[in-house]
């Protein structure tokens, strides 16, 4: 079979119900603080957007679980438009299908759209190996514009997030044991690159003077590997660009970040 043929194909549906609780441990795993209680404590609570990623996770190890590719394949990046707060608590009905899948030669990208009423999320996965197949190769990177130097700061990762993240759905090896990163070339296990992501938008709120909540859309490409414990460069230019770095190398490129 090939990669051109899941290009469409439905994933399913599926309603997921989440609580108060598990609101407040995403947030907690993303880097909220006690002192947050808007993001931590019941009675003021909001939601962060970027939780929905959380119960959106199940589209594309469907499609993993499907055989479009193998083991090799990576998060590859990430886009969330938000079209409605989510509630404190409640059901969320999903449906999820495969979009493009691009032909990069030597490797194919699946993107994987989820929708529900409050968003629309689409992973791009890249998997090697699965190329080749004559389809288009897709859009272009864009070249990176000339810009001024933003605004700088930091992004603390802390040693047990990615232990901590995996509660809330995540639970791939590579972010736990040693022995699975290792075979992916990390001796030390690596942190989720949503959490990353999510964590990149609490720090982008404060500094444009926004709710972490009132995020209405965000996109970003994995270009790197972030440990625990890591003390990641940020910089941010006005119209919501953002590129995060851990030691001078991108982590997550081509990163915007929008509030309401």
């Amino acid at each position: 079979m090939s990669a051109a043929d899941w290009a469409g194909r439905d994933l399913g549906e599926r309603t997921v119900a989440y609580d108060e609780k598990d609101a407040i441990l995403y947030a907690l795993a993303v880097g909220a603080a006690a002192t947050d209680l808007d993001l931590v404590f019941e009675d003021r609570l909001r939601v962060l957007p970027t939780f929905g990623l959380t119960l959106a996770q199940w589209a594309p190890d469907v499609l993993a679980a499907a055989g479009a590719f193998d083991d090799r394949a990576v998060h590859g990046s990430q886009t969330l438009e938000v079209h409605r707060p989510l509630p404190r608590t409640g059901e969320l009905r999903l449906s999820a299908r495969v979009g493009d899948v691009w032909d990069k030669g030597s490797a194919a990208i699946f993107d994987v759209i989820v929708e529900c009423d409050e968003f629309t999320a689409t992973w791009s996965l890249f998997a090697p190996g699965f190329g080749g197949f004559g389809g288009e190769r897709g859009p272009a990177q864009a070249a990176s514009a000339e810009r001024p130097v933003g605004r700088r700061s930091v992004v603390q990762t802390f040693a047990t997030q990615a232990a901590l993240y995996r509660l809330t759905g995540d639970r791939h090896h590579i972010h736990i044991d040693p022995e699975a990163s290792a075979r992916i070339g990390h001796p030390t296990p690596i942190l989720q690159g949503l959490c990353t992501l999510a964590a990149t938008t609490l720090a982008l709120a404060a500094e444009q003077g926004a709710h972490p909540a009132d995020l209405i859309a965000l996109q970003g490409r994995f270009s790197g590997p972030v440990i625990p414990g890591d003390a990641l460069d940020l910089e941010s230019w006005p119209d919501g660009a953002f590129e995060l770095r851990r030691d001078g190398v991108s982590v997550i490129s081509d990163g915007r970040a929008v509030f309401a």
